[in-house]
């Protein structure tokens, strides 16, 4: 569970997870993976766009959260929806196999590292008991033209990560009890 931080903290850890697999390999630089819609992607040659956010109904909890003195609302459970799109700055002639080299390398680390915990998580989720799955997500082809409004299609992966829970800000103060009281009354014959 973590706070707000939670979302840019999970692209993060994919963002670090996908660094130590790429570089120097594929992807020359640390700064050539990054979070940006694929046609704001700057010199980068893999992008991790977030187009959607959707509330896991099987992970939803309704159990308040024991805090001493306070009993917390459930956490918020989301699952993170990314579009993954290669990018080469290659001549025309090799920047298709390099885009291809890109996302199948990309594709081999998301199945082999399709769990994240502990020491791969970034920010608020580290230390936190958190368990991420990384799914790959089927796109309906419209909406994968629909990602792209400005210009061609580039091959991309889509995939959901998550849950991921985003702590409830709102408590309720509750009191201990501190003095019993029986009535006792005589049972009738």
């Amino acid at each position: 569970m973590a706070d707000y931080s939670l979302i840019a903290d999970t692209g993060l850890s994919l963002i670090r997870m996908l660094r130590e697999g790429l570089v120097p390999d594929l992807v020359p630089h640390t700064d050539g993976i990054g979070l940006a819609h694929p046609q704001d992607k700057g010199d980068m040659s893999l992008s991790l766009y977030l187009y959607d956010i959707k509330e896991n109904m099987d992970a939803r909890s309704s159990e308040m959260v024991d805090q001493g003195d306070r009993l917390r609302y459930p956490a918020l459970a989301l699952d993170l929806y990314y579009l993954i799109t290669a990018h080469s700055s290659s001549d025309v002639l090799t920047r298709a196999i390099d885009e291809q080299r890109i996302i199948g390398k990309t594709m081999q680390l998301l199945h082999d590292h399709n769990i994240l915990q502990d020491d791969d998580l970034m920010g608020a989720l580290r230390g936190s008991g958190t368990t991420i799955r990384i799914v790959k997500e089927e796109l309906p082809l419209d909406t994968l033209m629909g990602l792209f409004p400005n210009g061609p299609y580039k091959l991309s992966l889509g995939c959901r990560v998550g849950p991921v829970y985003l702590d409830s800000t709102r408590t309720k103060p509750i009191s201990r009890v501190r003095e019993r009281q029986f009535n006792l009354k005589p049972k009738p014959r």
